[in-house]
């Protein structure tokens, strides 16, 4: 037989390290985290701010985040559910809408540390490239983040670069280039800088993407343009309205960004203990009360008791 050399021997398995829980289950990067996270000691206890975007199935999720050594803290949030008070009711996971939420998380975060006036981002989306700059005679620098988009792929037109133009148009100094864009051609032979066409992104922005989708499906079939657009159909939305919807949502985002309160309930769920279970409004689910040290002794009293008169019966 041919000699095998044994790889995972009792020598490799004393030595095995257990990965981090979060990269075992595959959640997160923490090579990207220790670069975004980790900040110069000769900025002491400065934060390391992060403009943190996730998507999910049904939304979008903007975040404002800083790390100390207990964990992280976010400063501020908002996600696309929160766009329906300002006229989007549907579609919002879609590039539009997260251009729209990030616009939202960085105009609620600059009011919240008082920027709100001082740096106003790019009041109209064109789709050109836009970097803050700090003002004259203002001591304040802008709010600056890094882009933390998770484990996405970064390919161009992914839609966390939505959040990230939207967040930078909104006053925030995230610094990026235009590479990752809708819009952005590469040169090619692979060395040149290419070139950015600025228009086709304002039309992502602005959801006209959507709008070109919707007349070309009307005119394919009739009955899957009702059924995948019922509720524009419903709120009488049409192609030709997609822009000016998306349009008076940035407006009314940068006039009151803050977040809407949810009104107080009419009646406090009452839950009642009735024995060892707990008796609601809607159901009874078992609850059992912890017993003091006096009633445990007492408990065992009882079956040591019960168990001699057992015996005890037992042997007459």
């Amino acid at each position: 037989m041919a000699f095998v050399k044994v790889v995972k021997n009792k020598a490799y398995f004393k030595r095995f390290q257990v990965k981090y829980r979060r990269r075992r289950e595959g959640k997160t990067d923490y090579t990207a985290r220790r670069a975004l996270v980790l900040q110069e000691k000769n900025k002491y206890n400065a934060p390391k701010y992060r403009f943190v975007v996730r998507l999910t199935n049904k939304r979008v999720i903007c975040q404002i985040i800083f790390s100390t050594i207990q964990g992280d803290r976010v400063m501020c949030a908002a996600d696309s559910t929160e766009l329906q008070n300002y006229g989007i009711n549907f579609g919002l996971k879609n590039y539009a809408a997260c251009y729209a939420t990030g616009l939202l998380v960085a105009r609620r975060l600059l009011k919240q540390v008082g920027l709100d006036k001082t740096y106003e981002g790019q009041v109209e989306a064109t789709g050109d490239e836009y970097h803050v700059e700090e003002t004259e005679g203002v001591e304040r620098r802008p709010f600056k983040a890094l882009l933390d988009v998770g484990l996405v792929r970064t390919t161009t037109g992914q839609r966390c670069f939505g959040a990230l133009k939207g967040a930078a148009d909104g006053g925030l100094h995230i610094p990026h280039s235009t590479k990752r864009f809708p819009g952005f051609n590469p040169s090619s032979d692979g060395k040149g800088e290419g070139e950015y066409d600025a228009e086709v992104h304002h039309h992502r922005i602005m959801g006209q993407h959507v709008a070109d989708y919707m007349e070309h499906l009307e005119e394919e079939s009739t009955e899957a343009y009702e059924r995948q657009f019922a509720k524009y159909i419903e709120l009488g939305i049409e192609a030709a309205n997609i822009t000016d919807m998306y349009a008076a949502a940035h407006k009314k985002i940068r006039a009151n960004p803050d977040r809407v309160q949810k009104p107080a309930r009419k009646h406090a769920p009452v839950h009642t203990r009735v024995g060892q279970n707990i008796k609601t409004s809607k159901a009874t689910y078992p609850c059992p009360q912890r017993l003091t040290n006096e009633q445990r002794k007492e408990r065992v009293a009882k079956k040591i008791q019960l168990a001699a008169q057992r015996a005890q019966a037992g042997d007459e």
